[in-house]
């Protein structure tokens, strides 16, 4: 099988190494910047502390664009573009946690795109792989890995559909991952993204698309997640989780983002444009479940999951330890406060007639073709039914 591999160009990994984003800019010979980011950045104070008034006492010139929203929607991105569009900048520095990541590449991806072109037109299977300028991106969470991936996602208004759109042009030039960012994250936002990356590194692992190279980074990131998802989560400040925490997802960004996520996330993304709910709580709700439905259709992946989790040994049978995998998701879900669409508070008789449509946009998004074991229309209703209580 011949795998083709894509990475961002440059990755500046470490604590404090937001400070050297001027310098990682002008090895590109880049300087005029529009910064991406999200309200709370801005008025908190934290972009500009970590990164605008470093950028502006390198000498460059800057704007920012604010605007996003968590489960980016195309009119945002239509107004990111045109903004892009008019100004003289010469690349986009995505700034937070997916959001902003997501909606920095579709920008790049739109404003490049003829007059009247729409997001949906890039949605997969299109290949989006031109950008009208380079993208950095800077996590602020550990989570979505979009600081390494090929992907963006984005919702499309007029149907509430959230399109997986995918291509060259999505993939940062460079990244900064500074795990020092991530201090501050509350215990839900730890808890949602930590899992996130866990589902990324897990699908693309037992993934029909695997290939050897994102394998290794699968594994490395389930070892990492499976030994300091709790420890981020119960102390904030531990340096040393939080850091491998950032390495774990940016792994697991890559490993996805070069063999392909799966079933969760294909039913993971009409919960979040119908319901709202967060992109890495509603991969923790149905993680569970989806993986029991796989399980014997992958069992020595799933059972070397388990192994690189630390929840299972060589000495376990495949049997035991896919056993132990399954039991290590309901333990994490339960630890870490991860509720049901009903215990969310989503009503039962609008979930229910959401179904039909979710478990079509589902298989529309053609990632649970990749699932190990490929469902039906049906048999994805009867999962979302499973995990609603």
């Amino acid at each position: 099988m011949t795998a083709t591999i894509v990475s961002p160009r440059l990755m500046r990994i470490g604590g404090g190494s937001v400070a050297q984003a001027a310098e990682v800019l002008g090895l590109f010979g880049l300087s005029r910047p529009l910064v991406v980011t999200d309200p709370w950045m801005v008025s908190s104070g934290t972009i500009e502390r970590a990164l605008l008034a470093p950028l502006r006492a390198a000498g460059l010139r800057l704007e920012v664009f604010s605007e996003t929203v968590p489960d980016p929607t195309d009119t945002v991105i239509e107004a990111g573009a045109a903004l892009l569009r008019g100004g003289e900048f010469d690349c986009l520095i995505g700034f937070g946690g997916g959001s902003p990541m997501d909606t920095a590449k579709a920008m790049a991806i739109l404003a490049a795109a003829p007059a009247g072109a729409k997001m949906r037109d890039f949605k997969v299977p299109a290949q989006a792989d031109r950008g009208l300028v380079p993208i950095i991106c800077i996590p602020t969470t550990a989570g979505t890995g979009s600081e390494a991936t090929r992907f963006t996602v984005i919702t499309d208004t007029e149907t509430d559909e959230k399109m997986l759109i995918a291509g060259l042009g999505a993939l940062p030039l460079a990244a900064i991952v500074d795990y020092e960012l991530t201090f501050s994250v509350p215990p839900r936002t730890t808890a949602d993204t930590g899992i996130d990356s866990l589902t990324h590194a897990l699908e693309a692992y037992v993934s029909k698309r695997a290939n050897p190279h994102a394998d290794s980074l699968a594994l490395s990131a389930m070892q990492l997640i499976g030994r300091h998802l709790r420890p981020a989560y119960h102390q904030p400040k531990n340096a040393a989780a939080r850091e491998a925490m950032m390495l774990g997802a940016m792994q697991a960004g890559l490993a996805f983002s070069n063999s392909s996520v799966a079933l969760v996330h294909g039913m993971s993304r009409p919960i979040g444009a119908h319901f709202h709910v967060p992109h890495g709580l509603s991969n923790a709700m149905l993680l569970p479940a989806v993986t029991e439905f796989g399980l014997n259709d992958a069992l020595p992946r799933y059972a070397e999951a388990a192994r690189a989790m630390g929840v299972a040994t060589r000495e376990d049978s495949d049997e035991a330890a896919a056993s132990r995998l399954l039991e290590e998701l309901r333990a994490l879900n339960q630890e870490l406060g991860v509720p049901t669409p009903k215990d969310y508070g989503i009503g039962g008789n609008r979930w229910e007639g959401l179904l039909p449509l979710m478990a079509k946009q589902a298989l529309a998004s053609g990632s649970p073709a990749n699932n190990p074991r490929v469902p039906s229309e049906a048999e994805i209703v009867d999962l979302y039914r499973r995990v609603y209580a």
